[in-house]
């Protein structure tokens, strides 16, 4: 049976209204990870090589019965608590995410199974930038009357694809940026607001570098094989497409908006190593004491990281307070996103 969930009034304000993340309880520090990949690749690496070039001290990796779904699952369930809330009270599930249970179907509707609600599914993905497009498109729907109430979840689970015995030099260059991963999950509710809500998104996409980095396998190019399934990448090169762009999202946000860097209590941006994240503010100019730090003990937890950060600090917010979300995903997108809580 068809339901109509269109909204019979205009909604001019969407906000997030809830908070929720999931890290799984296994803790795998850097120095366990360069000993894991020494013993099963024989390769002999600098003491505390990894932590060293990355920041990374620690990060979570989901256990064998812990799967993307399962994360987006917990964080789920405890945003809707505390929106005091029930599944059925959602009609718009967004399961947004660089990681899925399994090709197809959308991962949304094993998120809805768990939970036991009747609302449209959909998966929404794009790289670590999934989470907050995710946001984004279930705010346009709730604005355009196809939704009242949305729940958007991410379950990241990239320590999957990380190759943890190369064969060599080669491999190990190749897929050194997945040893950045960490597992995690998160969760927001989006609804209609009286005040502030989601007031600006930018994007800014540069699909000509699509190849430097990513997990190619499962798709109609490499159907099979395992060879293809673990992340590759040129970490350097995605650096430097983001030195170049990124600067000019953040620069029109500002000048649209009129916001100043003051003018945001915290400001969340998608971390990958903590030299990255010291470069970024280097060529930002954004303060240190607006930034949420995740990456030394949690990694680079794909699309995950913003909604991690955002529920770590969610609680310190009074209305009116104003979050930049800063996203950087590979493809190569970058995305602005300023919230004022209601």
């Amino acid at each position: 049976m068809h339901i109509d969930h269109a909204v019979p009034a205009p909604v001019r304000r969407v906000g997030i209204t809830s908070v929720a993340s999931c890290l799984p309880e296994r803790e795998v520090t850097s120095r366990e990870l360069q000993e894991q990949i020494t013993a099963a690749s024989g390769q002999r690496l600098p003491a505390r090589m990894l932590e060293r070039v990355t920041g990374i001290v620690t990060r979570r990796a989901a256990a064998a019965d812990e799967f993307a779904s399962t994360l987006a699952v917990r964080a789920a369930r405890t945003a809707i608590e505390r929106a005091s809330l029930t599944p059925y009270d959602v009609d718009l599930l967004v399961f947004a995410s660089a990681t899925r249970d399994v090709v197809e179907p959308a991962t949304a509707h094993i998120v809805q199974a768990e939970l036991g609600s009747r609302a449209h599914a959909l998966d929404v993905t794009n790289a670590c930038n999934s989470f907050v497009n995710g946001i984004d498109t279930a705010r346009a729907m709730i604005l355009a009357g196809r939704a009242r109430r949305a729940l958007v979840v991410t379950g990241e689970t990239p320590s999957r694809a990380v190759r943890y015995a190369p064969s060599g030099s080669e491999q190990l260059r190749d897929g050194f940026a997945g040893y950045t991963f960490g597992d995690a999950g998160a969760a927001v509710v989006l609804e209609a607001v009286e005040r502030g809500g989601i007031g600006d998104v930018d994007t800014e996409t540069h699909s000509g570098h699509w190849s430097v980095g990513g997990i190619f396998g499962g798709g109609s190019r490499h159907p099979r094989g395992d060879e293809h399934t673990y992340f590759q990448g040129d970490g350097g090169q995605l650096r430097e497409v983001f030195e170049k762009v990124g600067t000019s999202v953040l620069d029109r946000m500002r000048q649209r908006t009129g916001l100043g860097w003051s003018d945001f209590r915290y400001v969340l941006v998608h971390q990958v190593t903590v030299p990255y994240l010291d470069r970024f503010v280097e060529l930002t100019g954004v303060p240190r004491d607006r930034l949420v730090v995740t990456v030394p003990e949690l990694g680079n937890m794909a699309s995950a990281t913003l909604g991690v950060q955002l529920d770590r600090v969610h609680e310190r917010l009074r209305p009116g307070d104003r979050v930049l979300f800063v996203g950087l995903g590979g493809g190569v997108s970058i995305m602005t996103m300023v919230w004022e809580k209601a």
